[in-house]
């Protein structure tokens, strides 16, 4: 069996402590899109040498930055071919600023398995802490892996956004480079199903696709620099699902409605007459 549950729900991951520099932080915010404008003075802040300002989505590859490995998919009951995966959702949430540098340590655990018949939603959960064991960061992701369900387990609560029964706020129109994919595994997201066309026919794709956390970032950015003005420490928490694929060079439709202290997005792309990218996409923002 590829997935054990008995096994894997609650099982602990091995501890990971890692270190950041400003440059990868800079490196992270190209790949995203940022300072698209290389006279935009609000755009630079985000590649300064010394002292970047910090989107707290840099925290979803943060602890992998430096890796040159394509990842397995290889935990306590857990056993799947990478080609089977992608990923399903990502939440972040800043307990404090991210610091343009630092050291910290994360601990994982898988906190649910979903059987979703003809597939299987894996879940889990990290915090996130700096060198005195204050905690930085909360992550909760999950990954879909395909033909591995029908084990008999529960299929899991819904976690769908009810959006305004009006027009969006505002529309933003986020585009994507041709090569965005090979600039963003450079953040240490090697999975060959963005940067090898045969591994991507294998997993059933035309061409490689762009990372669903290229995608996320670069909303994520797109919308802190309209509606935030800029402002990455306003961001408390930002999580969203991943509804489609994207291909590099593409350009998302993204759509954004205030309510309250939040911000609800949507976003779609424009050169597939809106086919879906990223669904229930909520940022919260700091009182």
């Amino acid at each position: 069996m590829a997935i054990d549950p008995a096994v894997a729900v609650g099982a602990e991951l091995p501890e990971v402590t890692f270190s950041w520099s400003a440059s990868d932080v800079a490196l992270y915010h190209l790949a995203v899109g940022a300072a698209r404008d290389p006279l935009g003075v609000e755009g630079l802040r985000y590649v300064d040498d010394a002292n970047p300002k910090v989107l707290p989505t840099f925290a979803t590859v943060a602890a992998s930055f430096h890796a040159t490995q394509a990842p397995a998919v290889s935990f306590p009951g857990i056993d799947i071919d990478l080609a089977k995966v992608v990923h399903g959702s990502q939440q972040i949430t800043a307990h404090q600023p991210l610091p343009p540098k630092g050291k910290a340590t994360t601990r994982k655990r898988i906190v649910e398995v979903q059987d979703k018949g003809s597939a299987a939603v894996i879940i889990s959960e990290g915090v996130t802490v700096d060198e005195t064991g204050e905690p930085l960061w909360t992550e909760r992701s999950s990954i879909f892996a395909k033909g591995e369900g029908g084990f008999g387990g529960e299929r899991g609560a819904s976690s769908k956004v009810v959006y305004p029964d009006r027009d969006p706020d505002r529309r933003l129109t986020v585009p994507t480079l041709p090569n965005q994919a090979l600039l963003y595994r450079l953040c240490g997201d090697r999975n060959p199903l963005h940067s090898d066309p045969a591994f991507a026919a294998r997993a059933g794709f035309p061409r490689p696709i762009l990372h669903g956390l290229c995608t996320y970032g670069s909303v994520c950015r797109a919308v802190v620099d309209d509606m935030l003005d800029g402002d990455v420490t306003a961001v408390d928490d930002f999580s969203a699902t991943f509804a489609g694929v994207v291909f590099p060079g593409e350009t998302l439709d993204v759509a954004v409605w205030e309510d309250s202290d939040r911000l609800l997005v949507t976003a779609a792309v424009a050169d597939r007459d809106g086919a879906p990218a990223l669904a229930n996409v909520v940022l919260g923002t700091r009182g």
